[in-house]
């Protein structure tokens, strides 16, 4: 059994460590609020990810059943609408996108 200054300092490394990285991203973002490119990252990033995510997401469910090739562009659709109807609200046309592609895959 370790001794308990040996279990001290191997927690306090770990605390350290993770105060660290959890803590470096905030510091060094205030000089960075300023930057084109951190606005331009802001505003592209999430509609990049939620498009990689989507063709991730159809690729793999077209490939399961071919016959969700309808209700999956009609749920692609709804939920390019809801975003950007909805004030670029990820969750709402996400959600929408989702429940209309469950809707439709057990309807059709």
């Amino acid at each position: 059994m370790p001794e308990t200054g040996y279990l001290l300092a191997v927690l306090g490394i770990g605390f350290g460590i993770t105060f660290a990285l959890r803590a470096v991203p905030f510091a060094i973002l205030g000089p960075l609020r300023e930057s084109r490119f951190v606005g331009a990252m802001a505003l592209w990033m999430p509609v990049g990810i939620l498009g990689i995510l989507a063709a991730a997401t159809l690729r793999s469910s077209i490939d399961a059943d071919p016959t969700r090739i309808l209700p999956a562009a009609i749920a692609v659709a709804v939920t390019v609408l809801a975003h950007l109807l909805g004030g670029r609200r990820t969750l709402l046309s996400v959600g929408l996108g989702t429940v209309t592609f469950v809707v439709l895959v057990n309807l059709l």
